[in-house]
């Protein structure tokens, strides 16, 4: 069984440190707001995996899994959702492009002389991102078709099958948390770069490129 279960958590490995939408929305909101809202969107992500497993555990998302109808509803409301928050992403260089230059005439705006430190708020994300990371991840059909398909059959043979299958998702869901915390965390140590106002609008047009990305990939998928 313990053979099984490490190849399980290789498998499920894998699959935790592909680049995907979830990365896509961390990186987002780590630039943005900073390594705290980072972790929480994180946070927000792992809890999704929890619900996936909740629901495929009770059936539902093998229902989602099986219905073309009922997929193509939630993959449009998760591409949706995906070129809404990189539409965001543009606009919020966009308009740190303008906001940016104000503190440099006003070297006491925001408490400081720097030219540059004040900038760093203007593109910071709203919402809550433990919402924005919860939501992202139940509007991926991809994970029903994944625990629906994939789990069962990696799920430990010298255990029942709901047991196999809900030990196999908290797993996934450390996996995805300490992967994605790790990440905040190396992206937390080039913050000072961040902050500068070209490369903050720089990384904001390419992560609300590679998120209308995702989202027109998930909208066309099969």
């Amino acid at each position: 069984m313990l053979s099984q279960l490490l190849a399980a958590t290789g498998v499920l490995a894998l699959l935790t440190v592909a680049p995907g939408p979830d990365m896509a929305v961390v990186t987002k909101r780590a630039v943005a707001s900073g390594a705290a809202d980072g972790l929480r969107t994180a946070g927000g992500i792992a809890t999704g995996l929890l619900v996936w497993g909740a629901l495929t555990a009770a059936g539902l998302a093998a229902v989602l899994a099986a219905s073309a109808e009922a997929y193509l509803a939630v993959r449009l409301l998760g591409a949706g959702y995906l070129v809404f928050l990189g539409a965001q992403a543009l606009w919020n260089s966009r308009r740190g492009a303008h906001e940016a230059v104000a503190p440099a005439g006003r070297p006491g705006a925001g408490g400081t002389g720097e030219s540059g430190a004040g900038a760093a708020p203007t593109g910071r994300a709203s919402g809550n991102p433990w919402r924005t990371g919860l939501v992202g991840n139940l509007l991926n059909p991809k994970i029903a078709v994944c625990y629906t398909g994939l789990l069962p059959g990696l799920a430990p043979a010298g255990l029942s099958r709901p047991v196999g299958m809900a030990l196999l998702v908290g797993i996934h869901a450390a996996l995805t948390l300490g992967w994605l915390g790790a990440y905040v965390c190396l992206l937390s140590r080039a913050r000072a770069a961040f902050e500068r106002p070209a490369v903050r609008r720089g990384l904001d047009r390419v992560m609300g490129v590679v998120l209308i990305g995702f989202g027109w990939r998930i909208a066309t998928a099969r």
